[in-house]
């Protein structure tokens, strides 16, 4: 089979870019933005759980700020089989320049291949793999140039507003600092999240130009060139705008941590466990638990911690990195990376020391 046979039966690569070099200084933290936790997982991984998801060839993170500390934990912690690249973006000089180093992190060989760009900022961690995998979906069938995931708000106050021209495209965006009063009418934005058809991304990348309010590279004004070229950029339109929520400082994170939380304990709820009031149950993204568990008011459990079937949490326990066995029942306790036997019985008011054991069957506390 010749070469440009072997390239028409090979399925049509997708590559994501995870823009995640900014400082972050809303954040007001030695920590890089992008590992602030959210229900005990670095906000970044979430964003690497959603691409875990649509099957993506290659995963490269544009680091930048504090780039080794945000490397290494990615290195630990990215999901199980994804191929990821790190690149560096010396200086910050804007979204363009930041998707032009990204590029040097994808495969030369393949760049003509008729693949195709997924572009998340690190910093949306509420994204749905099902909304990702649509907006793949929707560029591929419209043969699209380029793809947006836009938002409709209510106060788009801020955001970039999606400009469309003939026939119903997308223009250009307009971000809010550069926009005309009309302009700033629109209620439709970009959400920064897109999807390039990989083979104009790059004459796109060098027609760029600094001239705006901020004097940096918008990876925005590649859909005016890509326009004026004559490609097509279409949209789609998210219908949960809580999905690409950024989160740039405490209060935005404290918001994305409530919004997560809902959806892991209505997840566990569907999979067979009992809370007695959700809203004062806490459960980190990595816990792990059985059927007919019941979690009664005020249980916190903080990190990877394992409950077993049929074991009763609470009320007012917090559980660090432990495990529970099948059947026992903690109360009004504390333990931190403790192991608890099946049928065992802790508290009330028990605090259980890291590497503590409790052996099934037994019984710690009044």
């Amino acid at each position: 089979m010749s070469a440009v046979e072997q390239r028409a039966h090979r399925p049509r690569p997708l590559w994501a870019v995870v823009l995640a070099a900014g400082e972050g200084t809303r954040m007001r933290s030695e920590r890089p933005k992008p590992l602030h936790r959210l229900c005990g997982r670095p906000m970044v991984l979430h964003v690497l759980d959603a691409l875990a998801e649509i099957n993506v060839d290659r995963v490269v993170v544009v680091v930048g700020h504090r780039a080794d500390w945000v490397t290494k934990t990615l290195i630990e912690h990215t999901p199980p089989g994804m191929a990821i690249e790190f690149v560096e973006q010396e200086r910050q000089r804007g979204t363009g320049d930041a998707m032009s180093v990204a590029l040097t992190g994808l495969p030369t060989e393949m760049e003509d291949d008729g693949g195709d760009v997924v572009v998340l900022p690190g910093d949306t961690p509420l994204l749905r793999p099902a909304t990702l995998a649509s907006l793949v979906h929707h560029h591929r069938r419209t043969e699209a140039a380029a793809t947006l995931l836009t938002a409709v708000l209510p106060d788009p106050t801020g955001y970039g507003r999606v400009v469309r021209g003939r026939d119903d495209a997308i223009a250009r965006v307009v971000e809010h600092a550069d926009a005309t009063v009309e302009e700033r009418e629109v209620d439709e934005v970009n959400t920064s999240i897109y999807c390039f058809r990989r083979s104009v991304l790059a004459p796109s990348l060098r027609r760029l130009s600094p001239a705006n309010a901020q004097g940096e590279y918008y990876l925005t004004d590649v859909v005016d060139v890509l326009y004026q070229a004559g490609h097509r950029v279409e949209s789609l339109v998210v219908d949960d705008t809580m999905e690409v929520a950024g989160v740039n400082d405490r209060a935005q994170l404290a918001v994305a941590e409530a919004e997560l939380r809902d959806r892991i304990n209505e997840r566990w709820m569907r999979r067979g466990v009992t809370m007695w009031d959700p809203e004062r149950t806490y459960i980190d993204a990595e816990a792990v638990l059985g059927t007919d568990v019941v979690l009664l008011p005020g249980v916190i459990l903080q990190g990877a911690c394992r409950v077993d079937d049929h074991a009763e949490i609470g009320p007012n326990t917090h559980l660090v990195e432990s495990e529970v066995g099948e059947g026992a029942v903690v109360t009004y306790s504390v333990c931190r990376r403790s192991v608890i036997g099946a049928d065992a019985r802790v508290g009330p008011f028990v605090l259980l020391e890291e590497g503590s054991k409790v052996p099934p069957g037994g019984q710690v506390g009044a």
